[in-house]
């Protein structure tokens, strides 16, 4: 199967690239496309990398072509990682949801673009807002070959979190999160499981963790977490920031954590976001049939909800076949139920603006 990486200029792109081909993830009659801007620094420094990565691989490396605009397109996974990000100053920080005024359009083009051509393809999204992207390319493709990364590179943050908490390592965590990839995110407490660790230990230690704080407020404790630790960032005390981020519950960790990684490291999020994209990426081009949180555009399949919602899907060959049902707890349900109110909120106030 070919590849497409929209956005490979980027951090993320550039990270997901080289993970790609040192996982080998593509056999050597494959191709992978670097898709940037057309003209300026973007597009020649793209041969350039194209040049390092041949000469880094080439033993294993599928073949590697540059391309500058949506027509140049012409793969069997496209992989979303173009648009504007949070800025990195972090005075001037907005939420996800201010990104798709840019963003939106960029969607458009690459989604006009695929429906045009007609051709079986399936997109994985990772720009934000990710639920957007989503809509999008979902209207364009299919519902059943779009899926937004979001949901899995949350649960990949919150199971090594756990894991933290319980001293193991990640892969001895069985947990996952649900519902937006942003502040209206829900992890799935009633389904965390830990190698090795007694029901009786584990539901002890989820009790202390969680404490009084109810499932349906926790969009708020993010808000009011992230801005006091990057209040401490903008004042310049990184190490007071970082001890009090740590000092955090693992739901509201996973969640601020990636900010104070983005406002501190002088970089995005770029290895963790491309590994989980890569781990979605990698189940797909070998057809397997997986269990993974993922946005998906719903139609009335879970709760009755129509709209875009991060929830377990199977993957198979060419996307999502099917929901997993999972008997949830009563306040997961409701924190869903708002997770998905506030996504089609902020999606259908985009849309509805959307040119033309």
């Amino acid at each position: 199967m070919d590849v497409a990486i929209v956005g490979a200029f980027g951090s993320v792109g550039r990270q997901l690239s080289m993970q790609l081909l040192q996982r080998q993830m593509l056999d050597r009659t494959c191709r992978l496309q670097l898709i940037t801007n057309h003209g300026g620094a973007s597009e020649n420094e793209m041969f350039g990398m194209r040049s390092d990565l041949a000469d880094a691989f080439i033993d294993d490396a599928p073949w590697i072509e540059v391309g500058t605009d949506p027509s140049s397109v012409d793969a069997d996974v496209v992989v979303m990682l173009a648009g504007a990000t949070v800025p990195r100053d972090v005075a001037a920080r907005t939420d996800r949801a201010a990104l798709a005024a840019t963003n939106l359009s960029i969607f458009r083009q690459y989604a006009d673009e695929l429906a045009r051509r007609g051709r079986d393809v399936t997109v994985l999204v990772q720009s934000n807002p990710v639920e957007l992207g989503v809509s999008v390319f979902a209207e364009a493709v299919g519902r059943h070959r779009v899926l937004g990364a979001g949901s899995w590179n949350d649960t990949l943050r919150f199971r090594r979190e756990l894991a933290r908490e319980f001293g193991v390592r990640r892969p001895d965590v069985s947990a996952s999160v649900l519902g937006e990839h942003g502040s209206h995110l829900v992890p799935i407490w009633s389904k965390v499981a830990v190698r090795g660790i007694s029901r009786d230990r584990l539901e002890h230690s989820i009790e202390a963790m969680r404490g009084e704080r109810p499932l349906t407020s926790l969009a708020d404790e993010i808000e009011t977490e992230k801005s006091r630790i990057l209040g401490l960032v903008a004042a310049g005390d990184i190490p007071q920031a970082y001890e009090e981020l740590e000092a955090l519950p693992p739901d509201l960790r996973c969640a601020v954590k990636p900010f104070f990684i983005h406002f501190t490291s002088g970089r995005t999020t770029e290895v963790s976001t491309a590994h989980a994209v890569a781990d979605l990426l990698h189940a797909l081009l070998l057809g397997e049939r997986k269990v993974v949180s993922a946005q998906v555009a719903l139609e009335g399949e879970w709760d009755g909800i129509n709209g875009v919602l991060g929830t377990h899907v199977v993957l198979d060959e060419w996307g999502w076949s099917s929901l997993v049902d999972m008997e949830l707890a009563p306040d997961e349900h409701e924190a869903l139920a708002a997770s998905a109110a506030a996504i089609a909120a902020a999606t259908d106030e985009f849309l509805a603006h959307r040119p033309g």
